[in-house]
């Protein structure tokens, strides 16, 4: 559990308190900073404990997975972040005790791993507007600021005034894109934090990451897209384009920041090698997304 998320943390612990009668051994352990989390995860896997429930945002998550990957011993999100991505395409609700009711009664899955130069993400990762954006929320968050949605629109629209896009040439698997874009993204969920769908039918399960790039465009256009990412409709916005590869290089004009699930990465890269792990990690879902056919997942029986 990540006590830096404030209030919401402590409303999960106590919901996990009272909702030990589901998992009896359960043990509660407060991480103490960056690197904790996949320690804990590392050991747990390790003992070939049965589950690690990762409480916080994206971050959290990702620092646990990166623990587990290969083993048998599966993650469960209480989501407590701001963004909460992962936790959304899952059907994972977004208030803690009801995401633990929902965990003790869910199902096992198998979801691929993204990797980026050699570091994992399970949501979505990439370079341009959006990492600009995620560094410097994570450095508002650091300096004191609030965090949440509302902070991050904010912040949004005031760089979106002097952001200019880079240029990139990027190969993914069969396909290729060369010039400038808004926006790079690597698609293993569906989408963004906060609702913002990027990849309305990707799976978690199916081998491929959807790679997405927004090319450059007047900043009117890309405003009044926006929107399309909360409807479901970004598909139809004729400067975004969707390439599914198992694998794929981004090599940048000039060095810049990148994000692993919403996190900025330190330091600058001008060239991200990107890959996929297949069903490397076993994940506890709510039974109704495991097994809808529209879902994250091709696969619908119950996997450990």
């Amino acid at each position: 559990m990540n006590p830096r998320a404030g209030l919401a943390a402590q409303r999960a612990i106590g919901a996990i308190r009272e909702g030990r009668p589901s998992w009896p051994e359960l043990e509660v352990v407060l991480t103490t900073g960056p690197g904790h989390a996949r320690d804990l995860a590392t050991e747990a896997a390790a003992q070939r404990l049965d589950l690690v429930l990762a409480v916080g945002g994206d971050g959290t998550a990702n620092e646990t997975a990166w623990g587990l990957l290969g083993s048998e011993t599966a993650l469960g999100l209480v989501p407590v972040g701001s963004g909460n991505g992962l936790a959304r395409t899952l059907g994972i609700p977004l208030r803690p005790r009801p995401a633990l009711d929902a965990l003790a009664a869910g199902v096992r899955r198998r979801m691929d791993v993204g990797m980026v130069n050699g570091r994992p993400f399970l949501n979505v990762a990439g370079a341009g507007f959006d990492a600009a954006i995620g560094a410097e929320f994570h450095a508002h968050g650091r300096r004191g600021g609030r965090r949440g949605v509302l902070t991050y629109v904010r912040l949004s629209l005031q760089r979106s005034l002097t952001y200019k896009a880079q240029h990139w040439t990027l190969d993914a698997g069969e396909h290729r894109y060369e010039g400038r874009a808004f926006i790079v993204a690597f698609v293993n969920g569906r989408q963004y934090g906060g609702g913002a769908v990027l990849a309305p039918g990707a799976r978690l399960d199916d081998g491929l990451l959807e790679v997405v790039v927004f090319e450059d465009a007047p900043l009117h256009e890309i405003a009044l897209a926006a929107p399309r990412l909360f409807t479901g409709r970004i598909e139809g916005f004729r400067r975004y384009r969707r390439m599914p590869a198992a694998s794929a290089v981004l090599t940048g004009s000039v060095p810049v920041v990148h994000h692993r699930d919403g996190e900025p990465v330190p330091g600058v890269e001008s060239r991200l090698e990107v890959s996929l792990r297949p069903r490397a990690l076993s994940v506890l879902v709510p039974r109704a997304t495991g097994e809808d056919p529209a879902g994250p997942f091709v696969t619908r029986h119950d996997r450990s």
